[in-house]
């Protein structure tokens, strides 16, 4: 205990405790056993609340040591809430200017969220989501190319890099190289690719599956249903294995039983990887499965999903 304290007292920026997240078991789900197993990457453990934390520190040190980003610059990016408050947490923390594209209909929560961290928020059309935002975002970056940083989250490769630099480390380790399943969702795709490259590099009979919406019109938040999508560069369906396609109400309810039978109060996001996982344990005999639960259930208090 007086380590971890000396080390907490020597952390000289909130930044430095972005990563090094919790790997948590599963107990409470009767498809487990001491053969099937699944653990979740809590990321909701971040600083700012989510895994954007990791990837957009990556964009932003990458502009730095670019000379792209400089003090004279203003951070902006499109986003539809994690990496938007990610950018603005560690904007804040870095003392650089932050302005984020989001379409109109965003909740309550983040937008108060960006507001605390000092962020101006440019809204989009709420009638066409994210990919209206990032429309936006690059009319912007386009027309005044001195006054904006934009990282360009769907298609700059420090994104991914630094879940394969940190995430898939991690998890590799923490689970003493003994995955047999890697499922994360599909955003921008950054998690997923950065992570399953690392993976597979260490073992390639790792199976890798992308989460996405099992229809264009969904409601899980922080996913893309890519075939009605702008398509993010960094995405490269050929790295995984395979796509699990969730489906929006029994994503809820997986989402509430890990609250009422692990505690876990998670996002949208994590309840479609835990089915895809809970799916997945019914094809096999043996398996440890990791998913990547990315944000925290408090993100959505506002949304009609919980009562």
């Amino acid at each position: 205990m007086e380590k971890s304290l000396k080390q907490l007292n020597n952390i000289n920026s909130i930044v430095e405790l972005i990563g090094n997240t919790p790997l948590i078991e599963l107990n409470g789900f009767k498809e487990l056993s001491s053969d099937k197993r699944i653990f979740v990457k809590a990321e909701w453990f971040n600083p700012g609340g989510s895994i954007k934390d990791r990837a957009a520190l990556s964009m932003i040190n990458d502009g730095i040591a670019s000379k792209r980003l400089t003090s004279n610059k203003t951070i902006m990016d499109s986003s539809s809430g994690n990496t938007a408050i990610a950018y603005a947490m560690i904007g804040a923390a870095l003392g650089f200017k932050v302005e984020l594209v989001t379409p109109e209909n965003i909740n309550v929560e983040r937008k108060k969220t960006l507001q605390a961290y000092g962020a101006k928020i440019i809204y989009s059309s709420p009638f066409e989501g994210s990919d209206g935002a990032i429309i936006e975002a690059r009319k912007l970056a386009k027309n005044f190319p001195d006054k904006y940083f934009m990282p360009d989250q769907y298609n700059n490769k420090a994104n991914p890099d630094a879940h394969y630099k940190t995430t898939g480390p991690e998890i590799w380790e923490q689970t003493s190289h003994e995955i047999t399943h890697f499922i994360s969702g599909i955003g921008t795709s950054g998690t997923a690719m950065g992570t399953s490259k690392f993976l597979k590099e260490k073992n390639k009979q790792i199976k890798t599956i992308g989460v996405q919406p099992d229809d264009s019109l969904h409601g899980l938040e922080g996913l893309k249903h890519i075939p009605s999508s702008i398509v993010p560069g960094i995405y490269n369906e050929y790295q995984l294995d395979e796509i699990y396609w969730a489906n929006t109400e029994k994503s809820y309810e997986v989402m509430e039983k890990l609250v009422k039978l692990e505690g876990m109060f998670v996002g949208h996001s994590g309840g479609a990887v835990v089915l895809a996982a809970l799916e997945e344990l019914e094809m096999v005999d043996k398996a440890t499965i990791v998913c990547v639960i990315p944000d925290g259930g408090y993100r959505y208090l506002s949304g009609g999903v919980w009562w």
